[in-house]
């Protein structure tokens, strides 16, 4: 955790559909439900998810005429000329320009990646404080970071996505002496006992003791996700409000719980931060003497 500065928090997996931009979306829509100054970047040029969910959420508040948090929000296109090393230099520029602008006057900095390498995928992964890399609960699943044994479910040999953590863990400690922490959250668990399911359950456990990482529980299949994506809906907003169109249903009710368990497991920085915070409220206050602070949420930048 940076004394001074934005924590961030980077949504990493090289395989698709893991769930990366709708739980980068949900932990800075919480976040910023909590009173925290929080900007997100979306690095995926082919995809855009996340870049889709914030700009669904802006036009539907605006045209629901709902005050709604939102994210200072960046887009990074990759650089597509000849020169792959100039490509890169680009990038960098970029990368750097928009993280120099929030580091230090954000709480909390959401990065989601595509599901491919590229060189955005790695400089962000070099950034992160916390390293979140959902995963489907299958041995299919687990083959973006190793390859398991089918009969013992042991992991053999890491894969491409596992050694490029590890070479960004080296490069975060050898330029401020700080790890990453990396939590594998399993999506999709499934609830019945089965060969396969114990397969997953001792592949993922080792593999996390080998990465140095650690395991918590992710989002189940919800079918409430398809319908909050077209509006940019959270589960974390008042879904039970006519102008979000009533959808406060159990399966909302338990992806809420799932994703409020997974915050807790993230041991985000969020107690310090919320204190240093209530005490800048404070002070505002006292300043203007006027009553709390509201915090003015943060329109997405135009990508």
């Amino acid at each position: 955790m940076r004394e001074n500065g934005a924590h961030v928090i980077v949504l990493g997996n090289e395989k698709g559909g893991s769930g990366k931009s709708t739980t980068a979306f949900h932990l800075a829509i919480y976040l910023l439900y909590q009173g925290f100054r929080v900007a997100t970047i979306d690095v995926d040029s082919r995809q855009q998810t996340l870049t889709q969910y914030i700009r669904n959420r802006v036009a539907w508040a605006k045209s629901h005429d709902l005050k709604l948090p939102l994210s200072t929000h960046y887009h990074l296109p990759v650089s597509t000329g000849d020169s792959v090393s100039q490509n890169h230099r680009e990038e960098f520029e970029v990368f750097g320009h928009a993280v120099s602008e929030v580091e230090d006057d954000f709480d909390f900095l959401v990065i989601d990646t595509p599901g491919f390498d590229t060189n955005l995928t790695r400089l962000a992964h070099s950034l992160a404080d916390t390293l979140v890399t959902p995963l489907n609960d299958s041995l299919l699943d687990l083959n973006v970071l190793a390859r398991i044994d089918p009969e013992s479910g042991e992991p053999r040999e890491l894969s491409h996505y596992a050694r490029l953590v590890q070479r960004a863990r080296k490069e975060r400690l050898a330029i401020d002496g700080q790890t990453i922490d990396w939590v594998l959250a399993r999506n999709r668990i499934s609830m019945l006992s089965s060969r396969n399911m114990r397969l997953v359950q001792t592949g993922i456990e080792q593999l996390a003791t080998r990465l140095g990482a650690r395991v918590a529980n992710g989002i189940g299949e919800r079918v409430i996700f398809r319908s909050l994506f077209p509006i940019g809906m959270s589960v974390f907003d008042p879904l039970d409000d006519p102008g979000i169109g009533n959808m406060a249903t159990m399966s909302n009710m338990s992806a809420h719980k799932e994703y409020r368990a997974l915050v807790d497991a993230l041991h985000l920085p969020v107690s310090n931060r919320a204190k240093n915070r209530k005490e800048a409220r404070q002070l505002w206050s006292k300043s203007r003497e006027e009553g709390p602070l509201v915090f003015d949420h943060m329109m997405p930048k135009s990508s």
